[in-house]
């Protein structure tokens, strides 16, 4: 009984770290506080100058994973975050000419996290160096923190993507994603 517990409250510790996460990510967001109201059409201008550094992420990706079909997985940030666990975040295409099923495989294979609908929920981050496996974390209820709802994508297709796992050490920088029915790729976590 006590292992039941335990587990349960590091889930909810788990779920408490990512909904404070989430909410100063929120709260980041918000206007400057400057009183400098950039809404208008100087606005737009002043953006279109200088490119933003995620503009220029999109622009080069981190990885391409490679899976089934024509899709594509195209990981365009990994994110270290001060609740403890990292972000990845990108765009899932369809590169093909004919629309495509996303693979149940992509969901992995834990009954916790299938029954919650088709999902990312699969993918893991591995440390070589410290030789660890990272697997995508999951909220209280079981649901794993990534995009879920994936069925169908129409030729040309691409959504936007991401997955939240344990953060590895802070000296770990490089990792290798994996999810089922693509290929590998490396990638460095930021922040």
């Amino acid at each position: 009984m006590s292992i039941r517990f335990t587990a349960k409250a590091r889930r909810g510790m788990v779920a408490l770290t990512v909904a404070a996460g989430l909410a100063l990510g929120v709260a980041g967001c918000g206007g400057g506080g400057d009183g400098d109201d950039k809404s208008g059409p100087s606005a737009s201008k002043d953006r279109g100058s200088k490119p933003s550094a995620q503009e220029g992420q999109a622009e080069t990706p981190l990885a391409e994973l490679k899976g089934t079909d024509g899709l594509l997985l195209r990981v365009t940030s990994a994110q270290r975050d001060a609740g403890g666990f990292v972000t990845v975040s990108g765009s899932l295409k369809n590169d093909g000419a004919e629309s495509v099923a996303i693979p149940a495989q992509t969901s992995g294979d834990e009954t916790e996290v299938i029954k919650h609908g088709q999902s990312l929920g699969g993918a893991t981050l591995v440390d070589s160096k410290g030789k660890k496996r990272y697997y995508v974390l999951r909220d209280t209820d079981g649901r794993p923190l990534t995009t879920t709802g994936l069925t169908t994508l129409e030729a040309g297709q691409e959504l936007p993507v991401f997955m939240q796992f344990p953060a590895p050490p802070t000296d770990t920088v490089d990792v290798a994603l994996q999810l089922p029915t693509f290929s590998s790729g490396t990638i460095k976590i930021s922040g």
